[in-house]
């Protein structure tokens, strides 16, 4: 559903993201610990030096365009004085549905967000978590089959977090989603949903496979090796290690007798440098 090859993607003239490539197979995906930047770029909003981001196969911004995807980003500015049915009616008719079609869609969205009580209130005076439901239900009056979303559950008070993932797993069913998130708690109904999470730091993949299966790797690092990376992959191998990745970017399995210690001895032979120990599992809170 989601391809990205070989992508720079750039920030202020210099790269956020770098010599990224990954592609996803599922249909509810959780994208964690990338750059903002790798958002923006599936979503259209920002170009791409260098590589390509795809939305099922199609390159920048194209399925945001032709309204097979929509973007629900964190926080965007919005008309303070606009009410909610309004951002999200306008949504719909910016999607290119006829007035009677977007007020349809947009009622329907603001129910399924249930944030209909709160319906002809300006933006500027409602709290944050009814803001962030409203800009997910504009997302969902497009009628797009694919929606991407920038956490909208991201420093909430945790009642409210986990009360706002519920909804949103409610309301997109039936729909793809790509979430894009810096961490996300095991719990969260966004992460039970999810049936594939990609780990990703900088320029490589830390981690790619089931929510669940991911959490529960403890004894699984990922790693950032400056030097002779070639090295230090096959010594540690030859010590027992499992180890996955390209370049400088590392994912070691430690298995059930080696240590982090043992990596720091395996660097200190091959005459490499442990820039970044990560336990992979902490991408979810």
């Amino acid at each position: 559903m989601l391809e990205v090859v070989r992508a720079r993607i750039d920030v202020d003239g210099k790269p956020a993201v770098e010599g990224l490539s990954f592609a996803t197979t599922g249909e509810r995906v959780l994208v964690l610990g990338a750059a903002r930047a790798l958002f923006e770029a599936a979503a259209g909003m920002r170009p791409v030096a260098h590589g390509e981001v795809r939305l099922r196969g199609e390159g920048h911004g194209s399925s945001v365009r032709s309204g097979k995807a929509a973007v629900a980003p964190l926080d965007p500015r919005v008309p303070p004085k606009w009410t909610v049915h309004t951002y999200v009616f306008w949504s719909a008719r910016l999607a290119g549905h006829g007035r009677l079609r977007a007020r349809t869609l947009a009622d329907h969205a603001i129910d399924q967000l249930k944030i209909g009580n709160a319906s002809d209130a300006p933006l500027g005076a409602l709290e944050l978590v009814v803001r962030r439901a409203t800009i997910v239900a504009g997302a969902l009056a497009t009628d797009a089959r694919l929606i991407l979303l920038e956490d909208p559950t991201s420093n909430l008070p945790d009642t409210q977090a986990r009360s706002l993932a519920r909804v949103i797993v409610q309301a997109t069913a039936g729909r793809a989603s790509i979430l894009f998130a810096a961490r996300m708690p095991l719990g969260s109904p966004l992460t039970m949903d999810a049936d594939e999470a990609v780990v990703v730091t900088g320029g490589a993949v830390d981690a790619q496979g089931a929510p669940a299966e991911l959490a529960s790797s403890e004894r699984t690092v990922a790693l950032r090796v400056e030097g002779d990376s070639a090295s230090f992959a096959r010594v540690a191998a030859e010590r027992g290690a499992k180890v996955a990745g390209v370049g400088g970017h590392l994912r070691v399995d430690l298995g059930e007798t080696l240590k982090v210690r043992d990596l720091l001895a395996v660097a200190a032979e091959t005459q490499a440098t442990l820039i970044e120990v990560r336990p992979v599992s902490g991408a979810f809170a």
